[in-house]
């Protein structure tokens, strides 16, 4: 029989109540794996804290780290897993959402495809669903293209699974950087930002893994109907975007290159530049024409910090 291979499963939560065990005990099951999942709770007000403590007396595959932090978002707290936790002992590290639902082979297809393929690090599409009983194929498993990862991640986080050696190497440059990283709003686009911009190799799955959840509480959930491409378009037109994404690209040790110092300072003009490498810049061919028409947009009415 071949030997399980070993998963460090790093679950960040809040106030998960209402979901988490469902996608714990998802996790626990895992065929083929070896799991230990690596819980940081960001400081709750539904009794998450005490329900994670008295799952870990009882499991032993259960690591709670030490309560009393206060995030504010889910990137500070899955930033302080993977800084802190002793990945050594583990063949691959895995990320997790409190609320979705993975399937049983979710880890065991990560770890084919990472064998098939030597790549470093894993991504898949995913299964959007809603309360309403809606389910929806996210698809984020386009051609990765020349400057993808400054703009975009990988697809969501929790589909995540890397191989130990990438994840430490990311893990010294989140401890040498920690205050700056402090300021990265998203995990998942920083983390594939790092992995391609220091020759890792990513892949990235067509099949989906898991069920990925989508309500009220969800930080930013599937990019899917008016409300979300509004949401999206406020935080081009604001500077957070372009903001965002000089910052990881400083970060992951780019900051010098003539590409990202050709549009890093905001201005109308550098704006203009961007535009023209939007087939460069994200992989699905909608989102290239969508990130031309921000640029054009942010170089015609400019930002509010150009």
């Amino acid at each position: 029989m071949k030997e399980k291979f070993k998963v460090a499963v790093c679950l960040a939560a809040y106030n998960g109540m209402q979901w988490i065990e469902e996608q714990l005990n998802s996790i626990l099951v895992q065929s083929s794996a070896d799991v230990t999942v690596f819980i940081s709770v960001d400081r709750s007000s539904d009794g998450t804290e005490e329900w994670v403590q008295q799952r870990a007396a009882e499991d032993q595959r259960i690591v709670v780290l030490p309560h009393g932090l206060t995030f504010g978002g889910a990137a500070p707290n899955f930033f302080r897993l993977l800084r802190d936790i002793d990945f050594s002992d583990f063949d691959y590290v895995s990320l997790a959402d409190q609320d979705d639902h993975w399937f049983e082979t979710k880890l065991a297809r990560a770890d084919e495809v990472l064998q098939r393929t030597d790549a470093d690090a894993y991504s898949s599409n995913v299964i959007a669903f809603w309360p309403s009983g809606r389910r929806l194929l996210i698809r984020k498993s386009q051609p990765q293209k020349k400057w993808d990862f400054l703009f975009e991640a990988a697809g969501p986080g929790c589909t995540y699974v890397m191989k130990t050696a990438f994840v430490q190497a990311l893990q010294k440059r989140l401890r040498d950087e920690w205050d700056q990283v402090e300021q990265v709003s998203l995990h998942d686009w920083f983390t594939y930002a790092f992995a391609r911009a220091n020759g890792y190799r990513w892949v990235i799955d067509d099949q989906p893994g898991m069920l990925y959840r989508q309500h009220l509480s969800n930080q930013f959930g599937v990019n899917d109907g008016w409300r979300a491409f509004l949401r999206r378009a406020q935080k081009i037109w604001d500077g957070w975007w372009l903001g965002q994404a000089a910052l990881i690209a400083e970060l992951v040790g780019l900051g010098n290159s003539h590409f990202v110092k050709s549009w890093r300072a905001p201005s109308r003009l550098n704006a203009l530049r961007l535009a023209f490498y939007a087939t460069e810049c994200r992989r699905r061919p909608r989102d290239q024409i969508l990130f031309m028409f921000s640029c054009l947009t942010l170089f015609m009415v400019g930002n509010r910090h150009a």
